[in-house]
């Protein structure tokens, strides 16, 4: 934001001005010109009802009939400013509301990539997606009304008024006589809206969640006959869902309905205190139709402003949720004086480093040192805290206590972005989008030569499928990548591994859920990619491993052995009881 801007979200209660000064200010060009043609709108609903006096005095009653062209002009005049009023604010609010919202959904989405992996591992992707489009979407048609409201209905609502207090301030108070019945039942259902509108987002977000798992998991659904068990949990939450959302809505709906039954009784009151006065002769027909006319046009704006406290209501449930997310601070975060990345090949040291999970510990003092230049593989049954390992040298987590260095440098030491700069990762599940194979490869970076693309593409062996595939490069891959093979997937990602070209190479289990002949093919992309980087490997099998320049065994958080594959084998150790193990079983 430019200077000037008003303070940071966190640092104001209202959720209304919080919006407003966050995401609206900066559409306040737009909101102006909104309101201006609101202006004009809500205005013609007095000139309407003022011209009832005249239309039925002068002309029907009085019998000039040369008035009735002039009445009608400004009748006309009225109904037509009050169109093209209404079109251009409706246009213009759409375009902010649109915007605004555009704006929130982005924030949201930048922030929640920056939150810490135990968020993630909390709430799944279906909660993040209900919160960036269901609550977002819950607060879009809700700003409109909200402005609208307080643009065209409250000028109504004071036009009108002001008609109908210039003809008898009395009759205006009697209209209004049932008006302070409203306050407290209208107070007891706004909160009553907003608990169960909470409750309906809560009850949403465990439904996309529900969706989320089981389309995943489509196929083990299958293999396990598992869909009437899941349409009936389904079921459920759709249940619970429908129960919250009409309780919302009832209490929704009550708020114009209590206004109907304040405009009956003050319809009434009018009736009888003005229809005396109308046949005394004190005041005339048209005195009465004004005054009606007006009333009568001021119950609708009413009823919408009532309806604004419900729906703003149920919008604040979904506000609340959001800025409770975009409040949320990472725990991993830049260090307030960052040292620069290290150059060249960097050498990998861990130094007495710990971590525990809640009250599991997962390293207990682990040290090793992965030299530069070289490939090091971690191994050891799962659970031993290989996979930790590459999780605190990309700083996903934080070690209780220990030293990480990377080139001499701590990784705490360094910005998120440059330590993260120095690491390609080649894991057994291969993140791919649904887009063309060229941006799954690229991901975003410009400036790449169809030289240095076909050098990626055959140093990966991209290029030994690529031929089959029909539109080439600009072929879509599917949602994570389902149209191609794991070994072709796999390919992709060194391909991409290649073209950032980072000093260090973090392989975890990269072939171990292929096939012989694509291990065969993907392991020689790996070789390559290997070639003068520092690489941390981790493997279940020690086939895969055995040319390491060094092995690192570790059991329960802990490096137990370090060495060659040959020299781990003469010690009779811990390697060489799981390649005994490894061996029997093959």
């Amino acid at each position: 934001m430019s200077d000037g801007t008003p303070p940071a979200p966190r640092e104001r209660k209202n959720l209304f001005l919080w919006l407003w000064w966050t995401y609206l200010w900066r559409y306040r060009v737009l909101l102006v010109v909104a309101m201006l043609f609101m202006f004009i709108e809500g205005s013609m609903f007095g000139l309407l009802s003022y011209m009832m006096k005249p239309m039925f005095d002068t002309v029907f009653i009085g019998g000039d009939g040369s008035a009735l062209v002039w009445v009608g002009a400004v009748i006309f005049g009225s109904f037509l400013l009050r169109a093209l009023a209404s079109v251009v604010q409706k246009v213009v609010m759409t375009q902010v509301s649109e915007r605004s919202v555009g704006d929130i959904r982005n924030d949201l989405m930048r922030h929640l990539m920056t939150l810490d992996s135990a968020f993630h591992q909390n709430f799944g992707p279906g909660y993040v997606m209900q919160r960036i489009e269901g609550d977002v979407g819950g607060i879009s048609k809700v700003w409109r009304i909200i402005i609208t409201g307080a643009g065209r209905d409250v000028i109504a609502l004071f036009s009108l008024f002001g008609v109908a207090m210039t003809i008898d301030w009395r009759w205006t108070l009697v209209a209004l006589v049932g008006a302070p019945l409203l306050v407290l039942p209208s107070i007891g259902l706004q909160r009553y809206v907003r608990k169960f509108a909470r409750q309906a987002r809560d009850v949403g977000a465990s439904l996309s969640m529900r969706l989320n798992e089981v389309f995943h998991g489509i196929v083990p659904v299958k293999l396990n006959r598992l869909e009437s068990y899941q349409a009936k949990r389904y079921r459920d939450l759709t249940d619970q869902r429908i129960r919250t959302e009409t309780r919302a809505s009832m209490g929704q709906a009550a708020i114009p309905g209590m206004i109907d039954l304040m405009a009956g009784i003050g319809f009434v009151g009018v009736l009888f205190y003005g229809g005396g006065e109308i046949l005394s002769g004190t005041k005339t027909v048209g005195d009465f139709m004004a005054f009606f006319t007006a009333i009568a046009l001021a119950f609708e704006p009413l009823r919408r402003l009532g309806s604004v406290s419900g729906s703003w209501q149920i919008a604040a449930a979904s506000i609340e949720r959001l800025k409770e997310l975009l409040d949320m601070i990472p725990e991993l975060r830049d260090p307030e004086h960052p040292l620069p990345p290290p150059t060249g090949t960097p050498r990998i040291e861990l130094r007495d480093v710990r971590l525990s999970y809640g009250d599991s510990p997962v390293l207990r003092g682990a040290s090793f040192v992965a030299e530069a230049g070289q490939t090091t593989a971690l191994v050891g049954a799962s659970g031993a805290g290989k996979s930790t390992v590459f999780n605190l040298l990309t700083r996903l987590v934080d070690p209780e206590s220990g030293l990480i260095e990377i080139g001499g440098v701590a990784v705490s030491d360094m910005t998120l972005a440059d330590l993260r700069g120095l690491f390609s990762v080649v894991s057994q599940e291969s993140l791919l989008f649904d887009e063309s194979l060229r941006d799954n490869i690229l991901l975003g970076r410009k400036g790449v030569s169809d030289e240095q693309m076909n050098k990626v593409l055959e140093a990966a062996h991209v290029a030994d499928f690529l031929p089959r595939i029909e539109g080439g490069l600009d072929a879509r891959v599917g949602p994570r990548g389902s149209s191609l093979s794991g070994g072709q997937r796999q390919r992709v990602s060194i391909a991409r591994a290649l073209l950032r070209d980072t000093p260090i190479l973090l392989l975890d289990e990269a072939t171990s859920a292929l096939d012989v002949q694509s291990e065969a093919v993907v392991q020689a992309a790996l070789d390559k990619l290997a070639q003068g980087r520092t690489t941390l490997v981790i493997a279940h099998r020690l086939s895969t491993v055995r040319h390491a320049d060094k092995i690192v065994v570790m059991d329960q958080g802990k490096v137990v052995e370090q060495g060659t594959h040959d020299d781990l084998l003469a010690q009779q150790g811990a390697y060489a009881r799981l390649h005994a193990l490894q061996f029997a079983e093959s």
